[in-house]
């Protein structure tokens, strides 16, 4: 039995496609559209100004691709991760038919309230290839990457839709390296047929990868935030292999030739760790790096992981930090910590256990 097509994910453009392709008015395309983005159904059959006879024919072939999440877990600061599922994109030969079945891949999704707003940090890939030293999501390995459908999906069938205020792909993944997938994810969010969100409520972080990163701050008027860490490349290259492949001085370089003086930001994360980046050489090595660039700088607390030889830097220490970098230039802020307790903070996404967990290992 074939698979079925997700509708979910989908452009004007393909939903027209697919009217199309199965005999219908193009503008029925158009209502496919409204009832995805706008009314948000579950069904096909409830499309109710589609013929029945059309609904029908279009459920032979596709379905909407929404998935609950499967579980949830709520941090005592209101933060709440969900665990979503997600289609397998890893290769099989078929010549081997009686390999063992993988185990079911899922994705971490972090729900953050903050007074009036509301922050959703979303992930793109299952397991991450950039391998940083300090991150769990990439000690698992990489599995895959999203689809639109399952990029869409954690906000599309998240329980606190209607309240989000913001979007963040910082969760699992580099979105450069599912450049794809992630830019149709971001014009459904933006377009008019979609969410018709503005693109300044919706950021997007890197590590910098080579000609991806252009790409998308060329094609998308998103937010831009890089993964720095480091101003020192040696450094920077010992925590975060992909240094090697496109280097922060190439990536300041590139970054220097566009304007984010307006309502688009560029954004710096700095993880703070104690005795390793956390010096007033690194703050100066940060400041004549970035001279000339129009952004701000977050500085993280670093969240202990297990086999990893760094620790966070104490309260004053980051205070010292963000004193100077604004003093000198550089608008400086320390991030709130939220979900620690849940393993939902910066860094301490995976789900390797997940899988291995449902398939009963």
């Amino acid at each position: 039995m074939n698979q079925k097509r997700h509708l979910l994910g989908m452009s004007l453009a393909e939903l027209k496609g697919v009217a199309k392709e199965m005999g219908m008015p193009a503008f029925t395309g158009s209502q496919m559209a409204k009832w995805l983005y706008s009314q948000h159904v579950t069904s096909i059959d409830e499309m109710t100004n589609i013929s029945k006879a059309n609904r029908e024919r279009l459920k032979e072939i596709f379905d909407i691709g929404c998935k609950a999440p499967v579980d949830a877990q709520y941090s005592k600061d209101g933060t709440i991760k969900y665990l979503f599922p997600v289609e397998d994109s890893r290769e099989s030969s078929s010549s081997r038919e009686s390999r063992e079945p993988h185990s079911p891949l899922f994705v971490e999704t972090v729900y953050i309230p903050d007074d009036d707003r509301a922050t959703l940090c979303v992930s793109c890939q299952v397991g991450c290839k950039m391998n940083c030293l300090f991150c769990q999501t990439g000690k698992q390995g990489f599995q895959g990457s999203l689809s639109v459908t399952d990029i869409l999906n954690q906000i599309y069938a998240l329980p606190e839709r209607d309240k989000l205020t913001n979007i963040v792909f910082m969760g699992q993944g580099e979105p450069m390296d599912n450049l794809d997938n992630v830019l149709q994810a971001t014009e459904i969010l933006t377009a008019d047929y979609g969410y018709a969100w503005s693109p300044k409520r919706i950021t997007v972080s890197s590590v910098g990868v080579k000609k991806k990163l252009k790409r998308f701050i060329e094609e998308s008027d998103c937010h831009v935030a890089i993964s720095l860490h480091s101003p020192l490349p040696e450094q920077r290259a010992e925590l975060m292999p992909a240094e090697r492949g496109m280097s922060i001085l190439e990536v300041v370089d590139l970054l220097s030739n566009y304007d984010f003086s307006h309502q688009r930001r560029l954004s710096f994360e700095y993880i703070v760790f104690g005795g390793v980046n956390d010096s007033m050489a690194h703050a100066q090595a940060i400041v004549n790096l970035l001279k000339g660039l129009d952004c701000r700088i977050n500085l993280i607390r670093f969240h202990q992981i297990p086999n990893v030889p760094l620790h966070g830097a104490d309260e004053k220490t980051m205070e010292r930090l963000r004193d100077y970098l604004t003093q000198h230039g550089i608008f400086t802020t320390i991030r709130a910590s939220r979900g620690q307790d849940i393993y939902a903070a910066c860094g301490l996404l995976n789900t390797m256990r997940k899988g291995a967990q449902a398939n009963g290992q």
